[in-house]
């Protein structure tokens, strides 16, 4: 991956978005993909869209959610440690100990969730147990709740204190990975695509979506208000190789061995076909996934609009997914967005995605 790439990625990844609250992931993904772009728009709730080749035909659409999962202020006590509530998938198990970020009016304050000294703990005879979220609370180090609404206040989000780094060769290891490197590929795949629009028969509408943590929010309002032909999604999907993660119940999917290709439930057969058809043209190595009720992703939200909309779910393999220390692998980024570009040059300006009976 290029330096501005690599760049790019982290300056994504490490920007503090929880849902609602996308401004500043999505202020960094309309600066990048402006210059590949015919135009830029952005919707009432702060949807991003950039078109390319906006005359042509089918429309299709590319989307992936900038927002993260995160925490909410909700009470404040007498002494000044923050309560709070869930945004998104959150596991209680992980949060005790953490730091994180408290987003006030432009500051970032720092917290942590506090956790009761071992030494401290009568575990004798008894299993650990998830705490419950309204157990769990912040520590700001205020004196009392009247020092801590100088600096914090009700409803403010919260995420967690943790950037992007690299682990090991092309392995890193980041917050928020579920789904800046989905919005990463996206703006990626419009940049391959613009060098290559002088045979570019489609109009393509690259989305970075809001709130898909609390309802696949941001996707039904793109859904619906472009139309498109044809939607592929990007997201995340389980990386199962680790020790701990049954394949016999998850399937088998690998870091670094390409990314995720899904048949069933929301997957169009004729799109999904067609996708293996360029991937197979190309040499594009992918996995297989399966989605026999529904994909998790904006996909679910996309499908239903207008009458039905032709949509596929691919992934992005992703260990530890809803943590601070997902890890994913920089080949299959770069792979996913040359097989969208190459897949955009391959759709035909008359080709139809609709079921032939």
């Amino acid at each position: 991956m290029q330096q501005e790439q690599l760049d790019f990625l982290r300056t994504l990844i490490e920007a503090p978005s929880p849902s609602s609250q996308e401004s500043i992931a999505q202020h960094c993904w309309i600066d990048y993909v402006r210059p590949y772009a015919d135009r830029v728009e952005t919707d009432a709730y702060g949807n991003a869209l950039a078109l390319l080749h906006p005359e042509g035909s089918p429309k299709i659409l590319l989307a992936a959610h900038i927002d993260e999962i995160g925490f909410q202020v909700q009470y404040v006590d007498d002494r000044g440690f923050l309560y709070f509530t869930t945004v998104g998938g959150s596991d209680p198990l992980l949060a005790r100990g953490q730091r994180v970020r408290i987003h006030h009016q432009g500051q970032a304050v720092l917290g942590v969730i506090g956790s009761l000294a071992i030494h401290l703990q009568d575990r004798e005879g008894k299993q650990q147990e998830p705490p419950k979220w309204h157990e769990l609370f912040i520590d700001i180090g205020a004196q009392d709740q009247k020092e801590a609404l100088e600096r914090v206040s009700i409803g403010d989000l919260v995420t967690y204190d943790s950037g992007f780094a690299p682990l090991h060769g092309e392995l890193c290891v980041g917050r928020a990975c579920d789904d800046r490197v989905g919005a990463f590929v996206v703006a990626e795949a419009l940049r391959r695509t613009f060098a290559r629009r002088e045979i570019l028969q489609p109009c393509v509408i690259a989305a970075s979506t809001i709130q898909e943590e609390n309802g696949l929010f941001g996707a039904s309002m793109v859904g619906y208000s472009t139309r498109p032909n044809a939607a592929v999604v990007v997201d995340v999907g389980h990386a199962t190789d680790i020790p701990i993660a049954d394949k016999k119940r998850h399937g088998d999917v690998q870091l670094g061995k390409g990314p995720i290709l899904s048949r069933g439930s929301i997957n169009h057969p004729l799109l999904v076909r067609r996708l293996a058809e360029v991937a197979g043209a190309h040499g594009i190595a992918y996995q297989q996934g399966i989605d026999p009720r529904r994909s998790g992703t904006d996909a679910d939200a996309i499908f239903l609009q207008r009458g039905g909309i032709p949509t596929a779910a691919l992934g992005i393999p992703n260990r530890y997914m809803h943590s601070p220390v997902e890890v994913i692998h920089l080949q299959d980024l770069e792979t996913l967005a040359e097989w969208l570009s190459l897949f955009l040059g391959d759709v035909k300006g008359d080709e139809s995605f609709r079921q032939p009976w």
